[in-house]
């Protein structure tokens, strides 16, 4: 492995205190975006004075929850783009097995949000989601805590999570709705930017290249320990079903708000 950051099983103790230092860097980072958003918030919106506690609660998680969706984001589109970590003219067959300090750091900061957000999922239950929300965040947690501790699989991982690039627009329609300004035109813009997004940049066309390579190059997703390829064949579908029944909804939710613009218009 050529790149600057590799290292190898015989930094094990020192591999554990940068995961460890990461995971409590991610959850400080919600504390603190949290915190931040409810100091800003009131006063940037006037709207926030006016909403109960849970209401603003949930402004306030969603704050960092966008937060981590852009730091990932770049973080990830940084990993598979621009750095050589998973160029397989440099690494060839071993792209399975690239592993970098800053690739685990990224994956540790990206487990101590969801470790923090399900915390106050369940303390809050249902208030910040159901059922499905706890499902996504435990497998997203399984997931990385396998490829990070292994050292394996880490291309896929930052490919699912390139699709929390997303996040930043579903957070921005609840609060416009939250607002009171679901009937304007930002709502309706930020639909048809979610629906894109969902469709093109992060969620269905990339899980549609997601499994093609890994179809494409099984002779190394071969290589990962039996547990890790097994949940690699698994948690993939799993995933993508997920994506596609919520991209099924934000289509009904576009199109319903789409008519009702328009009916105004006539009106």
């Amino acid at each position: 492995m050529t790149t600057s950051f590799a290292f190898t099983g015989d930094d094990d103790s020192s591999k554990q205190l940068v995961l460890l230092a990461s995971v409590c860097s991610g959850m400080l980072m919600c504390k603190i975006v949290y915190d931040l958003t409810g100091f800003i918030s009131p006063l940037l919106f006037s709207a926030y004075g006016k909403l109960d506690s849970k209401v603003r609660m949930e402004w306030n998680n969603r704050g960092f929850s966008t937060f981590h969706a852009v730091f990932v984001s770049v973080a990830s589109i940084y990993l598979l783009v621009i750095s050589d970590q998973f160029d397989e003219s440099v690494h060839g067959d071993l792209v399975i097995n690239s592993t970098t300090r800053l690739s685990e750091s990224v994956m540790g900061i990206s487990l101590g949000y969801f470790v923090a957000d399900l915390m106050m999922i369940f303390w809050h239950f249902p208030t910040l989601g159901g059922v499905e929300y706890v499902f996504h965040h435990c497998l997203s947690m399984f997931s990385i805590i396998l490829s990070v501790t292994s050292g394996q699989a880490q291309f896929y991982i930052f490919m699912v999570l390139l699709s929390e690039a997303t996040t930043p627009f579903v957070n921005l329609r609840w609060y416009l709705d939250a607002s009171g300004q679901k009937g304007s035109k930002a709502y309706t813009l930020n639909g048809i930017a979610l629906f894109l997004g969902w469709l093109v940049v992060a969620r269905i066309l990339l899980f549609i290249y997601f499994f093609v390579h890994m179809y494409s190059h099984f002779h190394q997703v071969k290589q990962v320990f039996p547990l890790g390829f097994y949940s690699l064949l698994a948690v993939g579908p799993v995933l993508s079903t997920m994506n596609l029944l919520w991209f099924w909804k934000i289509t009904k939710g576009l199109i319903k708000t789409i008519s009702k613009a328009t009916g105004k218009k006539k009106q």
